[in-house]
């Protein structure tokens, strides 16, 4: 497949960088056929121009935690045919996982500080649209030794100070106060926890206990 074929829908929520990426992709015979600030946008780009590969950021407003690479689990779901190539700082390997989960056909994760030359990308680019996969080795690495790693060090800092003051019995309006931050912050960083645990939502189980006694055992020693 050549680069001319190849039409993008960009997903960046940095104006700098989205601008750098589309001049970048048109100067290499691509067409940018939307681009997106927001996981919200992508979808409904994504749905409006069934483009041949979205290249999608992970942290995205509102939280700027995994609204990116849930949309972009989305589009694998609902939209197959739509190469999907995840391009962040960050790896989160939980939600990475389910990304691979369909097959490993037209989907990528590279990590921007780990790309050293613009033919890398645009080759991975073309391997993606073209039904291939592009995987950044650490990724891999991560992915392939996810119990060694374990599910604590999915965590942010933010996430991890969170799940450490519930450990010890604080409340989500107990944890607000001692780190100083709104108690719907609070919230946001548990369910970030519960869904990096694998923890979903049930009328009969305590993901609150869950979450800390997996913390505990992983930190135990």
């Amino acid at each position: 497949m050549n680069d001319s074929c190849l039409r993008v829908v960009l997903a960046e929520d940095s104006v700098v960088l989205r601008d750098g990426m589309v001049e970048l992709l048109g100067a290499r015979g691509c067409q940018v056929v939307a681009t997106a600030g927001t996981a919200d946008e992508l979808l409904a780009e994504v749905a409006r121009h069934r483009p041949d590969v979205a290249v999608v950021d992970i942290r995205m407003p509102p939280t700027h935690t995994d609204e990116g690479i849930r949309a972009a689990v989305e589009i694998r779901a609902t939209s197959p045919e739509v190469g999907v190539l995840v391009f962040s700082q960050h790896i989160e390997t939980a939600w990475a996982s389910r990304l691979l989960a369909g097959g490993a056909t037209g989907v990528g994760y590279l990590l921007k500080e780990r790309v050293a030359r613009t033919s890398e990308f645009m080759d991975a680019l073309r391997r993606v649209a073209g039904g291939g996969t592009a995987l950044d080795p650490e990724v891999v690495d991560r992915l392939v030794h996810g119990d060694r790693v374990g599910r604590v060090d999915s965590l942010t800092p933010r996430e991890r100070e969170v799940l450490e003051l519930m450990a010890q019995g604080h409340s989500n309006r107990s944890v607000s106060e001692r780190l100083g931050v709104s108690e719907r912050a609070v919230e946001k960083h548990v369910a970030a926890v519960f869904t990096k645990f694998g923890l979903p939502a049930t009328q009969a189980d305590n993901r609150r206990v869950k979450a800390v006694l997996a913390y505990l055992s992983e930190t135990a020693g």
